[in-house]
């Protein structure tokens, strides 16, 4: 059965947009999509009820994220941005990082905070990539770095989004929109809300979104084109949410999704 407090406002709020976008596999089957409170739910289930780690789900991840990644480049020797915040949606970038500088991708990072005050996973993923000769770039380094990249990738908020971005997360945000080649979104633009769509300061426009596990019900209005990334959850998982859904990814580890009127 649905949890009643999860699944009540998921459907108050999709009454209201349900006339507007679904979302689908190249093969039209329709995917649901969940709010930032249900995969806060989703993550929670995951880990206490199912055993799942969190830098397991955030391998996954940042795998799939570094695949977008080589896949944009299509070959070619480019330069990287990570762009990570303090979360878990930093940790899935920096991870990210490590695989690319793992194939020979000159990656830099930029974090929205002094490596210092970095906690958790994300302090975890970042101190991996020191062991390998990767240093964050000072403040001062990072337009340029931005500049001279082919692309740029996005891992500093996804769907935990509280308010309007500000101080150095915001700076990088705009940086990213003025001097970026392409931006690749991890799991939600940076500054976009997760449930709504809405943006209540800066945010990210990304030509490509990775979203992870479901899609994002505020995905709906975000540019670029989107692709969803398995990390590993069992269907089970989102069934204890009422949510019915089966694996769409078969052979993949990603897919492209579609927004369609409906």
């Amino acid at each position: 059965m649905p949890n009643d407090d999860l699944s009540a406002p998921l459907w108050r709020w999709m009454g209201e947009v349900k006339d507007r976008v679904i979302f689908r596999t190249e093969d039209g089957v329709v995917v649901p999509a969940i709010t930032a409170e249900q995969m806060r739910e989703v993550d929670r289930i995951a880990v206490e009820e199912f055993g799942l780690g969190i830098l397991q789900m955030m391998e996954n991840a940042g795998r799939s994220l570094a695949h977008n990644v080589l896949d944009v480049l299509d070959g070619a020797p480019g330069e990287v941005v990570i762009l990570a915040g303090s979360g878990g949606n930093g940790g899935g970038g920096l991870c990210c990082g490590r695989h690319l500088h793992n194939r020979g991708i000159t990656v830099w990072i930029a974090l929205d905070r002094e490596a210092e005050t970095l906690t958790g996973a994300a302090r975890d993923q970042l101190q991996i990539l020191h062991a390998a000769g990767l240093q964050p770039l000072s403040p001062s380094q990072v337009e340029e770095a931005i500049r001279r990249s082919e692309i740029v990738v996005d891992a500093l908020i996804g769907y935990g989004l509280r308010g309007a971005p500000r101080g150095r997360t915001a700076e990088l945000i705009e940086l990213c929109n003025h001097h970026a080649d392409r931006t690749l979104s991890l799991d939600v633009p940076s500054g976009l809300n997760a449930t709504t769509g809405e943006s209540p300061g800066p945010v990210i426009r990304p030509d490509r979104t990775l979203t992870l596990a479901l899609p994002k019900t505020g995905l709906q209005r975000a540019p670029g084109d989107l692709y969803l990334a398995d990390i590993g959850i069992p269907p089970q998982v989102y069934h204890r949410l009422g949510l019915s859904f089966e694996p769409p990814f078969e052979k993949h580890y990603w897919i492209p999704m579609r927004r369609e009127q409906s």
